[in-house]
């Protein structure tokens, strides 16, 4: 139960962006908001994970910052490409995740793939930084396994 921050962390990273496209044609600027806001936590994730915190503690911080980081990329680059819509294939071939109340259950999706997220344990160990490889490999496999095709990731990305 203790790591399941991360899953949250991500659910509502996901529900915050939709609120933002959401808001886009009423304020243009809630994107470029938004950004400033993961910067901002981001910032203040720094500033904790430097302070006197136990080992496993110091470790989840660490993890979350991992995933901001990613997310503040996430928002930059949507920024940069000045996407507005929530069906922009940018924001589209990201991996969200979406929990369903009428399912009581977590559902990842990216691009016209979902899968119940199954709640895996990945540990609380390092996690290694998101790169646009490791977007695509997610693309890639998500596309793989929902055409029943499987998935064997090796090299870099596959780690």
């Amino acid at each position: 139960i203790d790591l399941l921050f991360l899953t949250v962390s991500l659910l509502f990273f996901t529900r915050e962006m939709t609120k933002v496209f959401l808001d886009l044609p009423t304020n243009g600027d809630s994107m470029k908001n938004y950004l400033q806001f993961k910067i901002d936590s981001l910032t203040e994730l720094i500033d904790l994970v430097r302070t006197d915190l136990s080992k496993a503690d110091r470790m989840k911080v660490m993890c979350l910052i991992t995933l901001d980081a990613h997310s503040r990329d996430i928002v930059t680059k949507l920024v940069s490409f000045e996407v507005d819509n929530v069906n922009h294939f940018e924001w589209q071939s990201q991996l969200r995740f979406e929990w369903r109340t009428t399912e009581n259950d977590c559902f990842i999706m990216i691009v016209d793939a979902e899968f119940r997220y199954g709640f895996e344990y990945i540990g609380n160990g390092a996690r290694l930084v998101i790169t646009p490889l490791t977007d695509r490999i997610y693309v890639t496999a998500t596309q793989a396994l929902k055409l029943c095709m499987g998935c064997a990731p090796a090299g870099p990305a596959g780690t």
